[in-house]
């Protein structure tokens, strides 16, 4: 994972996982800071052979779910299963199976580039020379400069090749792209969606720019109130989830009953609605009877975002 936390000694070929496998499963965990509840009785799985997108708002916990789930913070309570064997604390030859970029790093200053990535390759049983070398070209890094020289943008940059070289099944990145521009970001979604063509790779990743998380086609798993309330696919999301608008004059006193409704918003003339699975014929019978005008929208993933979260 990285240097600073250094894995067991490499060794033989590591297997790969298909796509029928389980990498990740949680079980009612539990979490808290000074008395302050961040997960409860969360569950999750995570096959093997998907990008997912770890959606939340600011303090919903995403951040410590991403370390519990790799040991880097203890939990308080629950089980977590990782490749099928119980997480307790990072080691062992599971670790050359996992990339983490974490949304703060701390990379040693006085090093430099090349010296860095020459001393974490020797803790890693896979290590892919050949794409180190394309991503330090094609990103514009320069392997004889300090780290401690490097933008943010550049460090966060090194982060993503040092987590990405040992080959790894799981990979697991902390608001990733954060300090990238839009080329940047453009260019690490290319290599995610490559790295994801090998068989049995698998992804975790928090973000708030919801377009990378379509340029993936991730799944899209929501954290909130301390519970991954669901992990769905984006075109299932896309195809499940509908915006529905009624118009009446004179307004409405309240919020008209839908079934399949997660959130409800009046004002004026005009009721808003997210729903799931709507039934069409029962929103134009709605409008019938309450005298409105009925429209339905996709939601974008971003309105989904704002409507759930």
């Amino acid at each position: 994972m990285s240097a600073s936390n250094p894995a067991a000694a490499p060794t033989a070929a590591m297997p790969h996982l298909d796509r029928a496998t389980t990498v990740l499963q949680v079980r009612g965990l539990h979490k808290s800071f000074k008395q302050r509840q961040v997960l409860t009785a969360l569950d999750w799985n995570v096959p093997a052979g998907r990008v997912v997108g770890l959606l939340g708002r600011n303090g919903a916990g995403k951040t410590t779910l991403l370390r519990c789930l790799l040991g880097l913070s203890p939990i308080d309570g629950g089980a977590i299963e990782l490749f099928g064997q119980p997480m307790l604390e990072p080691g062992g030859e599971r670790m050359h199976r996992i990339g983490f970029v974490p949304q703060t790093f701390d990379l040693f200053p006085w090093m430099k580039v090349r010296a860095y990535l020459d001393f974490t390759a020797a803790f890693y049983a896979r290590w892919d020379t050949a794409l180190v070398e394309r991503l330090l070209s094609d990103w514009e890094l320069d392997a004889k400069q300090k780290i401690g020289e490097l933008s943010q943008g550049q460090r966060q940059k090194l982060a993503i090749v040092r987590a990405i070289a040992p080959d790894p099944d799981l990979l697991v990145l902390d608001e990733p792209v954060a300090s990238l521009d839009p080329q940047a970001r453009r260019a690490f979604m290319g290599e995610l969606v490559a790295l994801m063509r090998a068989p049995g790779k698998t992804v975790i990743f928090s973000t708030h720019i919801t377009a990378d998380l379509e340029r993936a086609d991730a799944d899209i798993a929501l954290l909130r109130d301390g519970r991954i309330q669901f992990t769905r696919p984006l075109a299932e999301l896309r195809d499940r989830m509908k915006r529905v608008v009624l118009q009446r004059t004179g307004g409405w006193p309240h919020a008209p009953v839908v079934a399949g409704a997660l959130k409800t918003h009046v004002q004026g003339e005009l009721a808003t609605l997210l729903v799931e699975d709507p039934s069409i014929d029962s929103l134009h019978a709605l409008a019938a009877r309450e005298d409105a005008q009925v429209r339905i929208e996709t939601p974008t993933l971003e309105d989904l975002f704002v409507e759930l979260a």
